[in-house]
């Protein structure tokens, strides 16, 4: 006969597997549970040891789930996945929304618009905390335990629940000081015989494209002395006076309202370059947690977008 007791002092190691398989390492692991990774090592030891077969094939670089493992998590991930949606569901019972959100963004972007928009959030919600990821890697929200992440992209995966936080455009820039010395350009093809700094795309040409409103495109190959994947390094540089950038318009705005930079061929619009809307996004689920909703609808009034229904 099974011993009911026995049972459920395996249910957080069994949770702790599944966390596993989802993150896909001991210590992205740990981090979701809050725990160290000899604590994560330890549950997962305790139940192969409980079952009597490896659940886990460990080397120094990886770790994958044996047959058993894979079995047990196929059988007990889905009702791991309802009881967190049943809790979440009776904590927004709640007057005030509270908990940790675990929310990432692109480094420049979050630095530029989401993070002096936090401490404002946080004070009119007490009872919640942020957990702010900062990369400019992609993370796979589901797998490592991200309830939100900002995007700056024209099109959301139409895999998960997406709220516009704002438009945006891409805007050409010069300082002072650079045209001083170097005669504005007047067409997009000028920009051949000047020095350009631009974001590197992996496996694409160096080059702008600009259209206007007549269906006119060009394209314009680009060369210059310095090129980096972060808005704020472009920036910096043209403040600089290296040379003409384009960025994204929350990037250039305080330096463009301070005279600092000047906004180059305005009747052409740059495209290809970013994305043209900034997102809040989410994996799809029936019930959004209520401090989810409460952080997106606050960006969404401070950035003029669309709050959740």
């Amino acid at each position: 006969m099974s011993n009911p007791g026995r049972g459920a002092a395996l249910w957080s190691p069994i949770h702790a597997l599944t966390v596993l398989a989802e993150a896909g390492s001991f210590t992205a692991a740990a981090q979701r549970l809050n725990l160290s990774k000899a604590a994560m090592s330890q549950r997962v030891a305790e139940l192969e040891a409980a079952a009597g077969v490896p659940l886990v094939q460990r080397t120094t670089r990886s770790m994958q789930l044996t047959d058993a493992g894979r079995q047990l998590v196929a059988a007990t991930q889905g009702a791991f996945a309802t009881i967190d949606q049943a809790f979440a569901e009776v904590r927004d019972l709640a007057d005030a929304p509270s908990g940790r959100l675990r929310v990432t963004a692109p480094v420049a972007l979050a630095r530029q618009c989401i993070v002096p928009l936090l401490p404002g959030f946080l004070r009119a919600h007490p009872a919640l905390q942020v957990e702010l990821d900062l990369s400019d890697r992609l993370r796979p929200l589901a797998q490592e335990g991200f309830d939100l992440a900002i995007r700056h992209t024209s099109t959301p995966p139409d895999t998960h629940v997406a709220w516009m936080l704002r438009e945006t455009r891409s805007v050409l820039l010069a300082s002072p000081d650079y045209l001083a010395r170097r005669q504005a350009p007047r067409a997009p093809q000028d920009l051949r015989d000047h020095e350009c700094l631009f974001y590197p795309r992996a496996g694409d040409t160096a080059a702008w494209s600009f259209e206007r409103k007549a269906g006119e495109r060009v394209s314009v190959p680009l060369k210059g002395p310095f090129a980096a994947n972060n808005s704020e390094a472009l920036r910096e540089a043209a403040l600089a006076g290296l040379g003409i950038t384009l960025l994204p318009d929350f990037s250039a705005e305080p330096a463009l309202a301070a005279g600092e930079l000047v906004e180059l061929l305005p009747s052409w619009h740059a495209v290809g370059a970013f994305g043209t809307h900034l997102w809040a996004i989410r994996p799809y689920a029936a019930q959004v947690p209520r401090g989810v909703r409460a952080l997106v609808a606050w960006l969404a009034q401070a950035l003029g977008g669309r709050a959740p229904v």
